[in-house]
């Protein structure tokens, strides 16, 4: 079975980051981390995406408020940040701590800083497959693994399994955008393994660790992880009993190493795109 590992596509969409970035006038895009508490699994993210966004030539500041915050301080905060012209992109860690109106912050942010997707005007473009939208940055992901891979999707049979906004729905969206025939399941779908084994391409999104095995997986079908969890054993791992499918698969992802090392990609890709439309809006003027 062949790894399709997140590095060498991560490494292209850096060369392509780069090589945008030469041709903005002034300072470097800037992202906005917007973090609430000090979870570590927010912190590792945080620290991970600082270094990895840096390294591509883009600048990043966190903004991290305490975790009893108010939700009328958190949102005033939150609307000053979003206006400030020195921010080309916000990317908020979630879940906020449920005092918080997350539905206001969605339809307050900037879509055009916007960078993973959050806003109902980006996820509308999405999912009326305007190449303008911010999609989330994970489901964005899968599909760059899948293209730069040579994986060509139009006319293939794709089963997603999950079904949340973060990556199950807007990735089926763009899947379809590139002629995929997709099928979207969940953990409550009748006879899911019989309905996975139909499939040429198995996306894995139902934050189940390990839950995939082979008897969900059609001889030579291509595999995608994008779970994340840690076992009892403290072994991160994904939704993909990666060992079990080995002989079954043809191509899949690891975990780590896979979906999660290209989704930090996407997020500077949109952060050099938000700052590309910023400065064409600049030149009309």
């Amino acid at each position: 079975m062949r790894q399709l590992r997140g590095a060498e596509v991560s490494a292209k969409i850096k060369e392509q980051v780069q090589a945008g970035l030469a041709e903005l006038t002034g300072l470097p895009p800037k992202l906005a981390i917007v973090r609430v508490g000090d979870k570590p699994d927010d912190l590792s993210y945080e620290r991970g995406a600082k270094k990895k966004l840096e390294s591509f030539g883009l600048r990043v500041q966190s903004y991290a408020y305490p975790e009893k915050i108010g939700d009328a301080d958190f949102f005033r905060a939150f609307c000053e940040l979003n206006a400030d012209p020195e921010v080309t992109g916000i990317l908020l860690l979630l879940p906020l701590p449920s005092r918080i109106r997350m539905d206001r912050i969605r339809e307050r942010i900037d879509p055009d800083k916007d960078m993973d997707g959050i806003s109902p005007v980006n996820l509308a473009k999405v999912f009326a497959g305007d190449p303008d939208g911010f999609a989330p940055c994970t489901a964005e992901a899968v599909v760059d693994i899948l293209k730069e891979n040579g994986i060509l999707l139009a006319g293939q049979r794709v089963t997603v399994v999950g079904r949340s906004m973060v990556v199950g729905r807007p990735l089926s969206m763009l899947l379809l955008k590139e002629n995929a025939t997709v099928t979207i399941c969940h953990t409550r779908t009748r006879d899911l393994e019989k309905v996975c084994r139909e499939a040429d391409i198995l996306v894995a999104c139902a934050g189940q660790k390990r839950m995939i095995d082979r008897t969900y997986v059609k001889d030579q079908a291509i595999v995608v992880d994008v779970g994340i969890h840690v076992d009892e054993s403290g072994t991160l791992c994904g939704d993909v009993a990666y060992e079990d499918i080995c002989e079954t698969a043809s191509m899949a992802t690891p975990v780590p190493g896979g979906v999660g090392s290209v989704t930090t990609a996407v997020l500077a890709k949109h952060l050099l795109q938000a700052a590309q439309r910023a400065q064409r809006r600049k030149e009309m003027q």
